[in-house]
């Protein structure tokens, strides 16, 4: 098979955890000329990090706006990049940087072979892992390590199954849990893991930037905090076991007020990370 051409973009601010290896894994998976990262704010500087002087970075004003304004502007940027960028790609990606897209190792080949090999579709989406820290079994993150060496449970979080692999040009809608106009597919190997909240000192430390609460993220943050509750009140599944008929029921069961997003299985399901994506991430 011949591999597809695909791009992968992000924007970040304030970031020194996510972006080096958000460059690592897509660059190894597309080629680190192919990643485009918009620099939120002239003050934010290129990480110094491998590959990234082939990174495309791209400095953007610093306009902060109340929250759900600003996830709207920035939905609309990235829309509008990846569709100059299908003029020389096949395949573009957009995520946060806390996100990382994974097709099942049991598959036996490569992202970017995973991706090339996928036909008649006009965005795909991966299931949705919100990975945290487990209060009272896990040690705070060593950033050098891998995250999945660290970090054995998630959350099965509809609002990560997010459409981040677009075939053709379209438009994504606020935060980029959707696409305007279009519904969705959730493929059965991809995943999406999002490590927002992957380390609790890391993460509450988030609440105190005066950026974020002066526009309107602290209860967005309080409420993304909840998640080490979750996970370690939980009784985790094994993940194999609760994948498919997580995929199912976002699949048929859909907010009222979005019926292109995936709605979420009720009773806060955490399962535990199959032991083949260790390392990974």
């Amino acid at each position: 098979m011949v591999k597809k051409q695909i791009a992968a973009i992000t924007t970040v601010r304030n970031d020194a955890l996510f972006l080096p290896k958000w460059i690592a894994h897509y660059g190894a998976a597309f080629g680190f000329q192919n990643l485009y990262v918009f620099l939120d704010g002239f003050d934010q500087l290129r990480p110094d990090c491998p590959g990234a002087e082939q990174v495309n970075f791209i400095h953007l004003p610093h306009k902060p706006l109340e929250r759900v304004p600003a996830m709207r502007r920035r939905a609309r940027t990235m829309s509008d990049l990846a569709r100059g960028l299908f003029h020389y790609f096949d395949i573009v990606l957009a995520t946060d940087v806390d996100e990382f897209l994974i097709n099942d190792p049991n598959t036996g080949v490569d992202l970017n072979a995973y991706l090339s090999a996928i036909e008649g579709r006009k965005s795909v989406s991966g299931l949705g892992l919100d990975v945290g820290q487990h209060m009272e079994l896990e040690e705070p993150l060593d950033p050098d390590r891998a995250f999945l060496d660290q970090r054995r449970f998630a959350h099965l979080s509809s609002r990560y199954t997010k459409p981040v692999v677009t075939f053709r040009p379209l438009t994504w809608g606020s935060g980029m849990h959707r696409i305007k106009r279009h519904g969705f597919h959730i493929d059965p190997n991809l995943y999406v893991f999002h490590f927002g909240m992957v380390d609790y000192q890391r993460a509450t430390g988030k609440t105190l930037d005066r950026d974020r609460l002066a526009t309107g993220w602290g209860g967005h943050l309080e409420r993304r905090e909840a998640l080490f509750g979750i996970i370690t009140g939980a009784n985790p599944v094994d993940g194999d076991t609760l994948f498919p008929a997580a995929r199912r029921y976002q699949s048929r069961h859909r907010p009222l007020y979005a019926l292109n997003k995936p709605g979420q299985m009720g009773g806060d399901p955490v399962v535990e990370i199959p032991s083949r994506f260790r390392s990974l991430i």
